[in-house]
């Protein structure tokens, strides 16, 4: 225990999460030998609750129940507590949300409240539970009382069903593998039509309230679009991608979006912003705004770039998790604003503009007593109404927000998780170095480098990735997300700003993939490294949910990697991944976007273009062409003498001028000398 006696085991931790519980009366433990073997000893069930540090219920439920003497008390005689991050162990989390869909038959969530066996095998899993009973739901300590009284009758009962439950587990995995050359298009097809059919027409994304943003079904729409020469499904994302930046879904002052909006037309959100959402999307506004030049689509890029960098990077290089819904105890309180607070900081010209097209000439939007900034009518038809010149117009709503945004900085801010996870910075890495490269923004750039500099340097050590660091100390054995998304941000790093130190990080990458995480025998690659500690469960993850599946991100970085380098055992990795899964996304294709991604490009290999000659020149031609939509191309252009670069891009200097080489797989034409030949030479399709 630590030298406070006010305070828990949970005091000696890093995780913020975690730290929030450490005055708890609770006799919290981490996850951890001590804790599990103490259940053993002591034949006790574990209570695991499980949450992070930026989840509103997961406050509610610390509030009303392990802050109390009383319900500790009981936790304490009747269970061996454990604590767990979900950000920090998210192996853990994906095998106890996968135990509360097995046993309830619909998804968990935070906090989840997890019963266990001293085995680990859950037997009553549940999300947030009030201190007394109410919505239907049993109070907190009525169900301890009851939980622990079934252990006590069916405790040999419950140990032996692990082996069943175990066998539950598997069956969500497919058994059956296909082959490579069963692999089909059609599949593509079907996906994108059913993904099309659950898109709201009007408002944009899919289905109801409430709503995600699902970057990566996105993202897999808008390829399939430009593949297929689908309009439609080309303007459903845009709409998607308009009505969320117009929407209560964005931070209107502060860029960056929040979670999810809990009502269908984007208007109020769930107020946590995640780096994971916001590193996906900045690359997908940025692509929108290649296909359309829409300058909202650049501001959204823009802003949410200038929020990562001012909010979320940390001095040693590294981006920060998330910042909480919370402040002063109230969801979204440092965000929303009365019309009378907004009149008394602007100037009547500002706030003539600003109340029409934020809506506070409207009712409240938030709990009918607070207004949620969100865009209610367009800049244009605010200046119509006003009869004022668009550009009036605008400068006075930048001005506006100027002042709400220097005024919103002197309220209490939500806490900030100042971890730094190795996964969520390598989603960030990549929409960040995506972006600098379609706007040629050398601080964006500068930013995503320090963040894999930083990694490298601090959790990459002796050839294996650590999984988090905060205070000073890197720890936690990386998770199967932690080499597949940081290999894809290295993938994209090299396009915009090769580096021949990154192609070799890529490659350890890569090599890490296949020795510590591949199934050989049956394909794809498990969430945890063979050498990780046993637990329960050992999934391979093929589904995505707010972030993409690890499976779809490593057999797609795997095959661009191959095809870079032409390391032929990466692209044989990838079939086998993607042969692993076939099956099962031919029968669920919704919710696989990575892997679908991944399989279009093994039907499809992506053109490589190789530019090679005067520095200058070749970096205008990789500036005219950052801009323009090619998810099908990789483009590079590797520095330094033909002898030290793999074979794939060992293309001859020219003399003078530049000389663009494509390829795809084994095959290359002739080179080409100006930007308009290459163009013609990538719309022609010539390459089969």
């Amino acid at each position: 225990m630590p030298a406070d006696p006010a305070l828990n085991r949970l005091a000696r931790e890093t995780s913020p999460y975690l730290l929030q519980h450490a005055a708890n009366p609770v006799d919290w433990y981490p996850w951890g030998p001590e804790a599990l073997e103490r259940a053993r000893a002591e034949r006790k069930p574990i209570l695991l609750s499980i949450g992070y540090s930026a989840c509103h219920w997961c406050h509610v439920m610390a509030h009303e129940s392990f802050e109390d003497p009383a319900v500790a008390a009981v936790m304490n005689r009747l269970f061996v507590n454990i604590k767990v991050d979900r950000e920090e162990r998210p192996d853990i989390d994906h095998i106890y949300q996968t135990a509360h869909l097995l046993f309830n038959r619909r998804p968990g969530g935070w906090p989840l409240t997890a019963f266990l066996t001293p085995e680990q095998v859950p037997f009553f899993v549940g999300t947030y539970f009030p201190k007394t009973t109410r919505h239907g739901l049993p109070g907190f300590v009525q169900l301890l009382e009851r939980v622990a009284a079934y252990y006590a009758e069916h405790a040999e009962e419950l140990a032996q069903r692990g082996a069943q439950i175990q066998a539950a587990f598997r069956q969500l995995e497919p058994e059956e593998t296909a082959a490579a050359d069963a692999f089909s298009s059609i599949l593509l097809d079907v996906a994108l039509d059913t993904l099309k059919a659950n898109m709201d027409r009007e408002q944009g994304g899919f289905g109801t309230a409430p709503k995600f943003p699902h970057p990566g079904d996105l993202n897999f729409v808008l390829r399939r679009a430009a593949a297929a020469g689908d309009d439609e499904a080309r303007e459903l994302v845009l709409l998607t991608l308009r009505k969320m930046a117009e929407g209560g879904i964005y931070d209107h002052l502060g860029g960056g979006f929040y979670r999810y909006a809990v009502d269908a037309t984007w208007t109020i959100p769930h107020f946590e912003k995640m780096l994971y959402d916001n590193g996906p999307l900045l690359r997908l506004y940025a692509d929108a705004w290649c296909l359309t030049r829409d300058a909202r689509f650049a501001e959204v890029v823009r802003e949410t770039a200038a929020w990562a960098m001012r909010e979320m990077q940390a001095p040693e290089g590294g981006y920060y998790a998330s910042i909480d819904a919370d402040s002063e105890g109230e969801e979204g309180r440092y965000y929303l604003w009365s019309p009378a607070q907004v009149a008394a900081l602007l100037s009547d010209a500002e706030y003539d503009v600003a109340s029409k097209y934020y809506g506070l000439d409207l009712p409240a939007n938030f709990e009918d007593r607070a207004w949620h900034l969100r865009v209610m009518q367009p800049l244009e038809q605010v200046a119509r109404r006003l009869d004022l010149d668009p550009s009036t117009c605008a400068s006075r709503l930048a001005s506006a927000r100027a002042k709400l945004l220097a005024t919103r900085e002197t309220r209490v801010r939500p806490g900030r998780d100042e971890k730094i996870l190795t996964s969520w910075n390598a989603l960030m890495i990549e929409g960040m170095a995506h972006a600098a490269s379609v706007f040629g923004e050398p601080a964006w750039l500068a930013s995503a480098r320090r963040a894999l500099d930083f990694i490298r340097s601090t959790l990459w050590r002796d050839g294996r990735l650590l999984a988090a660091y905060k205070d000073g100390r890197a720890h936690l054995n990386a998770y199967l997300d932690d080499y597949a998304f940081l290999l894809a941000a290295v993938v994209e790093l090299l396009q915009t700003d090769y580096r021949s130190e990154d192609l070799e990080f890529g490659r350890a990458l890569a090599e890490g993939l296949l020795e510590h995480f591949e199934d050989e025998a049956r394909g794809g690659f498990y969430f945890t490294s063979h050498d990780h500690e046993a637990l329960f469960h050992r999934p391979k993850p093929m589904h995505d949910s707010a972030m993409p599946a690890g499976n779809g991100i490593a057999a797609f970085a795997l095959q661009r990697l191959g095809h870079l380098t032409g390391e032929t055992r990466y692209l044989d990795a990838a079939a086998r991944a993607l042969g692993a899964f076939y099956r099962y996304m031919e029968e669920q294709p919704v919710g696989c976007a990575s892997l679908l991604m991944a399989l279009e490009e093994h039907l499809t290999p992506p053109s490589l273009v190789v530019l090679r000659g005067d520095a200058a020149a070749v970096a205008a031609w990789q500036a005219e062409f950052a801009r323009e939509y090619r998810p099908e191309t990789l483009m590079l252009a590797p520095r330094g003498e033909t002898q030290a670069l793999p074979p794939a891009l060992a293309q001859p200097l020219p003399e003078a001028g530049v000389a663009a080489y494509v390829c795809r797989g084994m095959t290359c034409l002739a080179p080409v000398a100006s930007p308009e030949s290459l163009r013609a030479v990538l719309q022609s399709g010539q390459i089969q």
